[in-house]
């Protein structure tokens, strides 16, 4: 494709994701579906341009104030993903000089809001939370691309013997430094054509996510549940712990995301898993299970928000008032899966945000209301799981020993939380 239609493209695609009527990710999609005639490589120019507005949509959009032309070609301009002289022959002698400015910018330069690129209702909570190093330190890895995570299903494959398979196709993967079942990839490979994929030794899921699988902890035959299936990422990792032994539930208000789910189990290989979609969390279904199960997965509905290198659009679509909403919901889901746990029986809350609003304030709040859960440290059980640096899992900026808190600027994982109890016997 000519530089100049490739730059229109990327201005059309950046313009359509800037309404943040629908997720980017959708409309990244829609968008490719409508232009068939895309090749690889204009593809990934065109997303990872998106994705670099969106990461960076406040410095961008005060830098394009200067500028001449559409707003939507501005900023893809300053967006753009590729060889700096491919961008260059697409645009005429005035854009070439407003870029040359716009390149010598110093970040000392900038105002606080410029630099960190993210809305002041997250930003202000954040600083206060972790402090100000942390949270510039935060906000950096936040502005970066996430990367790429498998999980080896271990009913399948070994690590070792999957990372030998993926480098025979030319893919270096690297294990990751605290789940076990997980390797690390650059960069974006065509991984559904591999058989490796397709016959379900791997599965695409962050580090931090497999974590929240593995400290549940969930052992063969049980009874165990995933509250919040969703897609069944999580679920998956699970079944695969329990050796496809007993029976585990994959529950979720969503029959569609559940859908997402029938490909991926019948890859997996797991015989043990049992979806149900739910009308809500008192759903009689929850209710014929009460007291009875070994294990429960909460990994609640949530901002997000840890989540903000792969999806950057959410800072800008979630709300202070969305979080406030999202914290009612989720201390309710959380005290009608509690229901479920059996005396002496595991619970773990979880998300994938990074604000202490949908975290330690649900998990201690619940833990006044439920006496009769006792909160385990999360950093002993993860030792007694033998995760590497498990202290470090808990330690992070004002934290204890008590939660696991990881952080894209120390773990180099999504931001994820997770507090663990056990039910008096």
């Amino acid at each position: 494709m000519h530089p100049n239609a490739l730059l229109d493209a990327c201005a059309e695609l950046v313009g359509r994701v800037l309404v943040f009527d629908h997720p980017a990710d959708a409309v990244v999609s829609k968008f490719f579906r409508e232009n068939r005639a895309l090749g690889p490589r204009e593809r990934a120019t065109l997303a990872e341009t998106t994705y670099n507005v969106l990461r960076r949509k406040l410095l961008f959009e005060y830098l394009a104030r200067s500028g001449a032309g559409p707003k939507g070609r501005r900023l893809a301009i300053l967006g753009f993903h590729g060889p700096r002289e491919f961008l260059r022959s697409a645009l005429n002698d005035s854009e070439r000089n407003w870029l040359d400015q716009c390149d010598a910018v110093k970040p000392s330069e900038l105002m606080e809001p410029h630099r960190h690129n993210l809305p002041e209702w997250m930003a202000a909570p954040l600083k206060a939370q972790i402090g100000n190093t942390a949270f510039w330190a935060l906000a950096e890895k936040l502005q970066q691309p996430a990367p790429l995570d498998l999980r080896v299903n271990v009913l399948q494959a070994k690590r070792a013997d999957v990372q030998a398979e993926l480098k025979k196709a030319g893919i270096k993967a690297e294990a990751t430094p605290y789940s076990p079942w997980a390797l690390r990839i650059d960069g974006k490979p065509a991984l559904t054509k591999l058989d490796v994929f397709t016959r379900g030794a791997i599965e695409v899921q962050d580090e931090g996510s497999q974590l929240l699988a593995l400290l549940l902890d969930a052992h063969r035959g049980e009874m165990v549940v995933d509250f919040c299936a969703g897609a069944g990422g999580k679920t998956l990792a699970i079944g695969a712990t329990m050796r496809n032994t007993g029976r585990l539930y994959a529950f979720d208000v969503s029959g569609h995301r559940l859908d997402a789910l029938k490909p991926r189990l019948a890859r997996s290989g797991l015989s043990n898993v049992h979806p149900a979609a739910i009308a809500h969390e008192r759903d009689e279904r929850v209710k014929r299970l009460s007291g009875k199960i070994d294990r429960v997965l909460v990994d609640a509905p949530c901002s997000g928000l840890g989540t903000t290198r792969r999806n950057p659009d959410l800072k800008w679509r979630q709300s202070a008032e969305g979080i406030q909403e999202l914290a009612l919901k989720q201390a309710a889901i959380l005290a009608s899966a509690a229901r479920l746990v059996k005396p002496g029986g595991r619970l773990v809350y979880a998300t994938c945000s990074v604000l202490a609003e949908e975290n330690e304030a649900i998990a201690e709040a619940f833990s006044a209301a439920h006496p009769d859960f006792v909160l385990q440290p999360a950093a002993d059980l993860l030792t007694q799981l033998k995760v590497a640096d498990a202290e470090k899992l808990c330690a992070g900026p004002n934290q204890g020993r008590d939660y696991l808190r990881m952080w894209p600027h120390l773990h180099n994982t999504d931001g994820f939380f997770a507090a663990v109890w056990m039910r008096k016997a």
